[in-house]
């Protein structure tokens, strides 16, 4: 098993962390706390959930609970997009990022509930 921080999917949420830290530093001051946190929140929720996944041997729960929180994630983005919180062009980055994620997510999600996958597995 490969360490969490060394896989592709935890360095992509890591980006993704990064970037909306720094979107939520330009939110005018109404929305930090409100919206700022629970972006923050979501973001290090999904790196935690990363971890977990890797270390279990039931991914499902938390590979789903990740694709959830992902979801959340657009939504704000979105929301904060709309009201013209962020800019597009920063939205659209980090859109990227968490249709990186989702796709990664999602792959690995396939690989741990394939036949072979269950071989593999100690």
């Amino acid at each position: 098993m490969a360490l969490s921080s060394d896989l592709s999917i935890h360095k992509t949420a890591y980006d993704l962390f990064d970037v909306v830290m720094g979107l939520v530093k330009q939110m005018p001051r109404e929305f930090k706390i409100p919206m700022g946190s629970k972006l923050r929140d979501e973001c290090l929720a999904i790196i935690v959930l990363i971890f977990r996944a890797n270390t279990a041997s039931d991914k499902e729960p938390r590979l789903l609970s990740l694709i959830e929180r992902l979801q959340v994630i657009e939504l704000m983005l979105r929301f904060s997009r709309d009201k013209r919180l962020i800019a597009t062009s920063h939205y659209a980055n980090a859109i990227k990022l968490t249709n990186s994620i989702g796709k990664q997510a999602n792959g690995w999600r396939n690989w741990a509930n394939s036949p072979a996958s269950s071989r593999s597995r100690p």
